[in-house]
């Protein structure tokens, strides 16, 4: 049945299965003023239903009840789900997501005292259906009817174990910037924020040092940085004279080679993600500090990173140390590699808004608990999480319903200098056939030299 994956979850974590007990699923929905019939697919059973069709790897509505050992059709379960409230599946994603990251495992994987997150945005497509296209439009660069809605994505996940601990839906094309505040009530004071280019801006990193919450983002492709000691700045006046080739942060001090303190200014135009209020109360100056390195390690597209951070002491945080941690944001893009191919969320299935919405939530709640058991697993094994397989534990979850053994999951051999791809295409090009035309044309051009 599918009301086992409560006892499931209580087989490696008791307070874990408090998150999909019949219990809290009842209180919540009580909570809320959902009222519903006693039936076979009660609330109860509908949320167990729908987390194993997503550890399936969203399979079809009719496999699931076979899965779950149901008498009911498929067209029943869809109705199921549509009846149940999105505040239900959100509460329950929150709640884990929240239990998770303040447990006592998480909090022991600090950087330097320090609970680290990473943060990074990426995309989904949707059916074609006209509320899709509507709430979630197609890309600009395609012709209508040529191509299907797409959904941006901005995740904030807890570095060292990999907990999915938020998740803001929006349309395609829109900054990563313009959601950021919505992951940032989930921070608190001394936490680090690790993120990409997209996220070094000046109001980002003053809102983030107004909740004394540190950020490491690597610097923005526009921003000048020079590492000459006493150098001359640019002013918005130079600026209005042509003067557009130095940088416009003031020099502070040197703290080593390619590492420096600088004063960032607050620029004259506002950000279109933040209100006029809110960017007026921002301090019209912030210190910063630089630091410049180098990656020589093979198979590393970039070589020169340049990282600017809030973190202004060297002597608790060297430079190589907050190098390193700025090599930890390779992670979140494996862990949008779990989601998106692993457990197929790169193409969602439903056909409304509000149903895309609960399948997002009821991915997310899925992924916290795969990774409770990869971390259950890990301790038991004695090996760090990262080298427990991730498809490994999704397989034993899923088969655990139908009595699998003890919990022991495949470890990933150590391999040091390797780097994970980033992402596979769904539907990847073919190279032989766009290359042949090519191939065709050299041969009758030698054919040619030839018979000449």
């Amino acid at each position: 049945m599918a009301r086992s994956i409560h006892a499931v979850l209580q087989r490696i974590k008791g307070d874990v299965a408090q998150f999909v007990s019949p219990e809290l699923i009842r209180a919540v929905c009580a909570t809320i003023g959902h009222t519903w019939r006693e039936r076979v697919l009660d609330p109860v059973t509908t949320v167990h239903l729908f987390v194993l069709q997503i550890l399936h790897g969203n399979t079809a509505c009719s496999h699931v009840p076979r899965l779950g050992g149901v008498d009911c059709t498929a067209e029943a379960y869809c109705l199921a789900r549509r009846r149940l409230p999105l505040t239900v599946l959100s509460y329950l994603t929150r709640a884990l997501g929240q239990f998770l990251h303040a447990s006592p495992p998480v909090d022991g994987g600090r950087w330097r005292g320090h609970r680290t997150f990473l943060v990074d945005g990426s995309g989904v497509t949707l059916p074609d259906t006209k509320e899709l296209q509507r709430e979630y439009p197609q890309s600009g660069t395609q012709k209508p009817g040529c191509g299907f809605p797409a959904m941006h994505l901005l995740a904030l996940f807890h570095a060292s174990t990999g907990f999915l601990l938020h998740v803001a839906a929006a349309p395609l094309r829109t900054h990563d910037m313009s959601r950021i505040g919505q992951l940032h009530p989930d921070l608190r004071a001394g936490d680090v924020l690790v993120g990409d280019r997209a996220f070094c801006s000046f109001a980002h990193l003053a809102l983030l040092a107004a909740r004394q919450v540190f950020g490491v983002f690597r610097a923005h492709q526009k921003q000048i940085i020079d590492f000459r000691p006493h150098r001359r700045h640019a002013t918005p006046r130079s600026r209005r004279h042509g003067e557009r080739e130095r940088p416009t942060s003031r020099w502070l001090k040197r703290l080593g080679r390619r590492d420096q303190l600088v004063e960032y200014v607050k620029p004259r135009s506002r950000p279109t993600w933040l209100s006029v209020e809110a960017y007026a109360a921002l301090p019209g100056a912030i210190v910063v500090r630089e630091i410049r390195y180098t990656i020589r390690a093979p198979g590393c597209r970039t070589r020169v990173v340049t990282v600017v951070t809030t973190l202004l002491d060297p002597e608790p945080y060297p430079a190589a140390d907050v190098a390193a941690l700025y090599g930890q944001r390779w992670q979140i893009e494996l862990n949008f590699r779990h989601l998106k191919q692993t457990l197929k969320m790169d193409a969602l299935h439903c056909r409304t808004a509000a149903g895309v919405q609960k399948e997002l939530a009821t991915y997310a709640l899925v992924y916290n608990l795969v990774r409770q058991v990869m971390l259950e697993a890990a301790g038991r094994q004695q090996v760090p999480v990262d080298r427990i397989s991730f498809i490994d534990a999704v397989r034993w979850l899923a088969d655990a319903l139908h009595g699998v053994g003890a919990l022991k999951l495949r470890v990933v051999p150590e391999r040091p200098g390797r780097w994970e791809p980033r992402a596979v295409k769904r539907r990847p090009k073919e190279y032989d056939r766009l290359n042949q035309p090519r191939a065709v044309l050299r041969k009758l051009l030698k054919r040619k030299k030839v018979k000449a």
